[in-house]
């Protein structure tokens, strides 16, 4: 495997990354990690050892990606975007044996500075607005905002909002269709 890491990043020995990856400064990446192909890690990235990420994901500046989480081909992770793998964490308690699996599906945008409560799961091509916190699961193509999180509307694969309106639209940028419910948003072939 071919990957790039700045000198000041730590990829520790036994740590999986995918050709093309590239690591940049004060990074670390622990042993039991899974990367795969064409990742970008930013500044200050700390990605634990019971992590799995997919290809093409690429991981902002300042973003812990702790035990227990799973992130499928094409994530995005904002600046300073925060997982968390305990739901009621105490310095005194340890708690290891607790940890909650947070998956993010294919697609998916973090933005920045919003918090992912462990044990949650966020849709296909989800979009998780600036600064909101996610306290349940993500339905695929939700566009999210605010805290807690509330879905406002839909969110095309190529990353455009669509319309609320109940039927079928097509994405203003890129013409894919959808057919959207009163609680479902699902591409047309």
């Amino acid at each position: 495997m071919t990957y790039q890491a700045h000198p000041t990043a730590i990829v520790d020995a036994g740590a999986q990354l995918g050709d093309g990856t590239r690591v940049w400064h004060w990074t670390h990446i622990c042993a039991g990690a899974r990367v795969g192909k064409a990742c970008s890690f930013g500044q200050n990235v700390f990605v634990g050892n019971d992590v799995i990420i997919g290809d093409n994901v690429k991981v902002q500046n300042n973003v812990s990606i702790y035990d227990a989480v799973t992130l499928e081909d094409d994530v995005f992770c904002g600046p300073s975007m925060v997982f968390t793998n305990v739901n009621n964490p105490r310095s005194h308690v340890n708690r290891k044996n607790e940890y909650r699996r947070t998956v993010v599906r294919r697609g998916a945008t973090l933005g920045a500075n919003s918090t992912v409560v462990c044990g949650h799961e966020i849709g296909e091509y989800a979009f998780i607005g600036a600064g909101a916190v996610v306290t349940r699961d993500v339905q695929p193509y939700a566009l999210m905002v605010g805290t807690p999180a509330k879905r406002i509307g839909w969110m095309c694969a190529c990353g455009e909002r669509l319309s609320n309106d109940i039927g079928e639209h097509a994405c203003p940028a890129c013409g894919a269709r959808y057919d959207i419910g009163g609680n479902h948003c699902s591409p047309l072939a």
